[in-house]
């Protein structure tokens, strides 16, 4: 019965709705979210000892970092459904799913530059962890172009999959880079298995920001997906009904 209740949201028309009334809820929590960290992170938490007031981008660094990553894991999720289900909407939302994934990808990118000057004394070095962050905002890059490329939606869906599914291989690598070589980018500062190595009011504006990161790419993909059904499914009566409600109005 759970089963088949979600699975009515797999249909376009059903979903639109849905999503529609989710992006001010995620799109208010990721504004609160942010303030909050921002504010936690540059006014409240201290000064660290070894890196001075440079260190505090890593509010911005770190979750656009792991964004990147977790937004990529994600959209590889919605392929493989829209390759093995083969259901219009897992495609949609991977394809919404990219452009934030790729703005997280090169923010991790630029704010990292801006950390590693004071850190390293370059903006950049071939880094293993830098290379391969890197080598993620080009798989988003690819995945976006090779959509673009191809007219047919359909070919499209299955082709952009099949590359957003190998490129998934380069997370873990991103992940244990530092583990694996020895590199100048420093180790988890969270950890599983550890105990964090930061001050807990450096750790509160890390989650806060990251939290807001979260909600802020959830509330972007919804209403880009929204768009997506409108575009795809312009022929459908649904789309029809929907427009002449909004005529009405």
């Amino acid at each position: 019965m759970t089963g088949s209740f979600w699975f009515q949201f797999a249909s376009p028309a059903r979903f639109y709705p849905l999503a529609g009334r989710m992006i001010p809820w995620f799109g208010w929590t990721a504004a609160v979210l942010a303030i909050a960290g921002l504010y936690v992170g540059f006014f409240v938490a201290p000064t660290d000892w070894q890196q001075g007031e440079s260190y505090r981008i890593i509010f911005i660094h770190v979750p656009a970092a792991w964004m990147a990553m977790f937004i990529y894991l994600v959209m590889a999720f919605w392929c493989a459904l829209s390759l093995v289900l083969n259901t219009r909407l897992s495609a949609m939302m991977a394809q919404a799913l990219a452009p934030t994934g790729a703005m997280f990808a090169f923010a991790s990118l630029w704010t990292g530059a801006f950390w590693g000057r004071p850190t390293w004394g370059t903006y950049w070095v071939w880094d293993a962890r830098l290379t391969s962050t890197l080598i993620l905002l080009f798989l988003y890059l690819g995945y976006m172009a090779l959509r673009a490329a191809i007219d047919d939606p359909r070919r499209a869906d299955r082709a952009t999959a099949l590359l957003a599914l190998v490129g998934v291989v380069n997370v873990p690598i991103i992940y244990f880079s530092v583990r694996w070589w020895n590199t100048l980018h420093q180790g988890a500062t969270i950890s599983m298995t550890a105990a964090p190595k930061m001050a807990e009011t450096m750790l509160t504006a890390m989650l806060l920001m990251t939290f807001a990161a979260w909600a802020y790419a959830i509330a972007v993909a919804l209403h880009r997906v929204r768009s997506i059904m409108i575009e795809r499914e312009a022929l459908n009566d649904w789309v029809a009904d929907l427009r002449r409600a909004e005529g009405a109005k």
